[in-house]
């Protein structure tokens, strides 16, 4: 028996019982030393914070059912290695978003530090030798997140007062949550806008008021989502009407190369050093800023359109150092 079957069954044993129970009889049910049953005794009080006291006027051990349920039994066991990967995990959600359900994950990472303690395990190392830097991410406040992430998780509908960047405008939406999105840096929610009726992506730093509405979401299968939010290029997407044919120059190649643009893409060498990206794409809003950073690193053979889009805005930019 393994120890997580122990303490299971330690929990179960002192759970139905309404007296103490002594060491030798927890040893003989449990059937193992009395020192090992000390040890799981120990670990279930000390690392989970089970409220196991010792009443020594009647030499038995008892789980006091009058305290607040404070405690929980893990799902796994977790060995050193595996807590400092989810240590890990924990300092990239709050560098990801500072604030953003650190009520929810500060109590979690106080209980995986007192179990690396109490097996001696050093976890200063930590935040030293881990950095993470969110560049160009935009805050957005904690209780909007919460609230879109109960919404989409109970399939309630959310209410939220949006401020659209594009028209600078404010409007109610309500909206039947489908997916929350992490996307370069930032929060999205993905959802049904029952009043443009139709899907459409929210960014959680434009939400301004958000509230809970008990009423059931709409549903929308996975396939519809992927078809409408994935084949085209860019989180904005929509069905792909486009295909993009980007040449790198052989300095810019060799990054390129290594790069997932899009599930979809084709890559091609030449001769020269240089490489062909292909890419499929709906709006070129997102696509053309990709582009743009590369400079004189990349054109774009085909579409006409985006190449003349390209052409245009690099135009404007020279203007800007007449």
């Amino acid at each position: 028996m393994n120890k997580f079957d122990r303490i299971q069954e330690l929990h179960s044993i002192l759970t139905n019982r309404r007296t103490p129970i002594s060491l030798q009889d927890l040893a003989e049910r449990m059937e193992c030393a009395p020192s090992t049953v000390k040890r799981l005794i120990n670990k279930f009080r000390n690392e989970l914070g089970a409220p196991i006291v010792y009443e020594r006027n009647r030499n038995g051990y008892l789980l006091l059912k009058t305290e607040p349920r404070r405690y929980e039994m893990p799902g796994l066991w977790f060995s050193v290695s595996e807590l400092h990967a989810l240590l890990t995990i924990h300092e990239l959600l709050s560098r990801l978003q500072p604030g953003m359900l650190q009520a929810e994950l500060t109590p979690f990472r106080q209980r995986i530090e007192k179990i690396l303690l109490a097996n001696k395990a050093e976890n200063s190392e930590l935040l030293k030798r881990v950095r993470i830097f969110n560049v160009a991410g935009r805050p957005s406040l904690p209780e909007h997140f919460s609230r879109a992430a109960t919404a989409t998780l109970t399939r309630k509908r959310l209410e939220i007062r949006y401020h659209s960047r594009s028209r600078n405008r404010i409007t109610i939406r309500i909206i039947s949550p489908q997916r929350i999105i992490y996307y370069r840096e930032n929060w999205y929610l993905d959802g049904w806008c029952h009043q443009a009726e139709d899907l459409r992506t929210f960014s959680f730093d434009r939400i301004r008021k958000s509230r809970l509405i008990d009423q059931a979401t709409i549903e929308i299968s996975d396939e519809d989502l992927d078809d409408h939010f994935t084949p085209a290029y860019g989180l904005f997407a929509g069905p792909i009407n486009n295909r993009a044919v980007l040449k790198f120059q052989p300095q810019r190649a060799r990054w390129v190369a290594d790069e997932q643009w899009h599930p979809d893409q084709k890559g091609n060498w030449h001769d020269d050093g240089s490489y062909t990206l292909e890419i499929p794409y709906s709006d070129s809003c997102e696509l053309l800023l990709d582009i743009l950073k590369y400079g004189p690193d990349v054109e774009v053979l085909e579409p006409k359109e985006l190449r003349d889009e390209v052409r245009n805005r690099l135009n404007s930019a020279l203007k800007n150092y007449e």
